[in-house]
């Protein structure tokens, strides 16, 4: 089981036992005994959530999966989030067939009667119905859209002369001290690139508050937050054990062989270190307004206007 789930072929596997043990395990039988990850995996990834959750992080990964002698490709949604004591904890993934408002809705309720509470702020990319689905899951909270994902859609849809120059310019307005600069450098960048490339100033000017949520925030908890990268990772540790397989015999070999894989993340993540101090992050909202029909526990906005 250790060696499938560390992306080695069931044909591999069997290869390996024959030869250091002298036995032959066929394809079925070590399926058979990765099966047993089933109820383990399952308990995990229904858990109930303690305590809360400031910060989450959400992303989905696609997937090639047999059903009914076809092949569809279903989406893996997943989540981690960072708790009130400062841990990241992976919250759990649901499959579903798309990234519509509907889908990840049911997912964010799924996690919500785990549980889950307390979420002032959402940072994910630009995923289809993803922010119609924040808004109306957590009502109140910010979402900071992935300064990467951002930053390559810039650079993609500059003309070539201008791509070095006018990335460089929007990460100063994404990095800037605070939004008062960072509005300062949008204006100026507008003006420079207004004629140059029309469409990539109004891309900038639409996503600018979005984008720049974290600004507000104290310095080292924008460096934390601005981007998915964390979630880029996990996704790479799941696509490295993909490509043995390919495609999926269904839907819940992906839930055994990704949900090991993030119970395997998770428990280091929890016996690790701190990924942030939050005393600094409550003391910082708790100077911040309240709104008189929310509870006190989740800030009206990261900024202001």
């Amino acid at each position: 089981m250790e060696m499938v789930i560390n992306g080695v072929s069931t044909r591999r596997v069997s290869q390996i036992t024959e030869e250091l043990c002298g036995t032959d395990f066929s394809k079925t039988t070590v399926s058979d005994l990765c099966g047993q990850l089933d109820p383990v995996v399952k308990g995990w990834n229904n858990r109930p959530l303690r305590g809360n959750y400031p910060f989450l992080f959400v992303d989905a990964v696609y997937t090639k999966v047999r059903e009914n002698g076809r092949v569809r490709s279903c989406g893996v949604l997943i989540s981690y989030g960072i708790n009130d004591k400062g841990y990241r904890t992976i919250l759990g993934l649901k499959i579903d067939d798309s990234e519509s408002t509907d889908a990840w809705k049911n997912y964010f309720d799924w996690l919500k009667s785990r549980g889950l509470k307390g979420v002032d702020m959402v940072i994910s990319d630009d995923h289809g119905g993803l922010v119609s689905a924040v808004q109306k899951a957590f009502q109140g909270a910010t979402w900071q859209r992935c300064q990467a994902h951002f930053l390559r859609n810039v650079h993609d849809r500059l003309p070539k002369a201008l791509k070095s120059e006018g990335t460089e310019q929007v990460k100063a307005i994404l990095y800037a001290p605070n939004l008062e600069v960072a509005r300062t450098l949008l204006n100026a960048f507008l003006k420079d690139y207004q004629d140059k490339a029309p469409k990539v100033t109004e891309l900038v000017e639409d996503a600018f508050d979005d984008v720049t949520a974290v600004l507000p925030l104290p310095e080292p908890y924008r460096r934390r937050l601005r981007t998915t990268n964390g979630m880029e990772r996990l996704n790479e540790e799941f696509r490295r054990r993909e490509r043995v397989i390919r495609i999926f015999p269904n839907r819940q070999s992906v839930i055994r062989l990704m949900g090991s894989v993030l119970m395997e993340k998770d428990e280091k993540w929890i016996e690790g270190r701190h990924y942030l101090k939050m005393e600094d992050y409550f003391e910082w909202r708790a100077k911040q307004p309240k709104s008189p029909d929310r509870s006190s526990n989740v800030i009206t906005t990261l900024y202001p206007g």
